[in-house]
């Protein structure tokens, strides 16, 4: 399988681009609107045909490129079916299961930071939005985000994957590129040797300033980025 990993520098964003090799039939997960041209150079020189892009919420801090996509490509768009985001030519829905060639998307819905969160489950990899970061998670505190929730998701849904699962977080602030559930679970702050209690109080005292593009962000990401 062929696997691409884009960082956007601005916000601190990966994107994900993978590709079964047999069918050249690909998937974009997260794209952020400011890299549409790199991602469409990376289909067009590995001659990928571009089936899905999937975006794990609707973000707070990037525009997505869902949208220029499907234009450009014709591929569909998904997010999980609690969004708002009308847009989206696929409704996700929790076990689901999406197909590029031979590969199997699982959809596992990891709700906390937004309620309309989805992680992808391919192969030996999870791509966590930012449900699951690295020796982190993402805020609860803004877009109808609960800390009980995102504590239920990432030990019910995350934790309970084979302890080598690869994960790939939406974002990284320190340029940390993968983890695995096992290291999360033994090292990850956020949830050592915490109770949901704990981690509650512990997510509702971070004091996070807003993300500058909020205002601009999800109304245009509620519109698969085209507004």
């Amino acid at each position: 399988m062929l696997f691409h990993q884009f960082f956007d520098a601005e916000t601190s964003t990966y994107t994900y681009v993978l590709g079964d090799e047999a069918s050249l039939e690909a998937i974009l997960i997260d794209p952020v609107k400011e890299g549409l041209d790199e991602y469409l150079s990376y289909l067009k020189n590995n001659n990928l045909k571009l089936k899905l892009s999937l975006d794990t919420h609707v973000h707070a801090d990037h525009i997505t490129a869902s949208g220029f996509l499907r234009e450009k490509t014709g591929c569909e768009t998904g997010l999980h079916e609690s969004s708002k985001a009308a847009c989206a030519s696929l409704k996700l829905k929790d076990g689901q299961q999406l197909r590029f060639g031979q590969q199997t998307v699982k959809v596992l819905h990891t709700p906390g930071h937004t309620p309309c969160h989805a992680s992808f489950l391919i192969g030996d990899r999870v791509f966590t939005g930012d449900a699951l970061l690295i020796n982190g998670c993402g805020r609860t505190d803004f877009q109808s985000g609960s800390a009980t929730q995102l504590w239920d998701s990432v030990q019910n849904q995350l934790f309970t994957l084979p302890p080598d699962t690869l994960v790939y977080p939406g974002h990284d602030y320190k340029k940390m590129r993968v983890s695995c559930i096992q290291q999360e679970k033994d090292l990850n702050p956020r949830f050592l040797r915490q109770t949901k209690d704990s981690f509650s109080e512990l997510m509702a005292n971070l004091k996070l300033a807003d993300p500058k593009k909020i205002h601009e962000a999800v109304p245009a990401n509620e519109a698969c980025g085209l507004k």
